[in-house]
Order: C-alpha cells, then structure tokens, then sequence
C-alpha cells in the first residue's frame, strides 16, 4: 500500500497490538479492545483476513506456532516494515486531529468541549 493511502483503523489497531511483542489471534483481539477501550471488536475472519493481507505486504511475519489443548495457536511479530508503517500512519493520523482540534480552537470551541482541562 502506497504511504499516501490511508489504513483501516482495524489494521492500525492491529499492527499497535502487535508492537510490545507476538501474539495469537485471540490474543490480537484482546489487545486491540484493550488498546481502544472496548471501541473496536475485531471478529476471527476479519482478524484472519487482515493478518494474511498485512503478512503478504511484509509488515507482519509468523513468529511461532503451538498447539494449546489440542488446538494450533499462531503467533505473528511485527516486523521492521511494519513498524515504520506503524509510525508513519500515527503521525499522519496526529497531524490530521491537530489540524481539526486547532480549528475547532478557532471556532470557539472550549477546551473542555475538546477533552482537554478547562
């Protein structure tokens, strides 16, 4: 994907969970509720869809398998690659909410309004 496009948020959701170090799908899916406060529920094949797509593209790779109460759990590890997609994709998502959030400020909204202290 070209740096111009823009990600899901799902994806950016997965590839955040994935940073501290590898996880399992069920894992993936209780990290990324965690991480947006219950706002986003990733659903199995959305989850395996993205996993394959995001591992094809080189931002994700298999780190591991096992086989946990007679079922096969794999692990997959963000890579390099997807890191920097990672940083690029949170910092064109930080310059779009300053931008809002500055003209919002000028619009007259109040600091509170805004989610910061009044």
């Amino acid at each position: 994907m070209s740096s111009s496009s823009s990600r899901t948020e799902q994806t950016f959701q997965i590839l955040t969970a994935l940073v501290d170090g590898p996880l399992h799908g069920y894992g993936i899916i209780q990290e990324v509720a965690r991480l947006s406060d219950g706002r986003t529920s990733l659903r199995v094949g959305t989850l395996y869809g993205a996993l394959d797509r995001l591992s094809g593209e080189g931002l994700l790779v298999l780190d591991r398998e096992e086989t946990v109460s007679g079922r096969l759990r794999r692990y997959y590890r963000l890579t390099d690659a997807g890191a920097q997609v990672l940083a690029d994709e949170a910092q064109r998502l930080a310059r779009q909410a300053s931008v809002a959030l500055d003209r919002l400020s000028r619009r007259g909204a109040s600091r509170a309004a805004l989610g910061g202290t009044a």
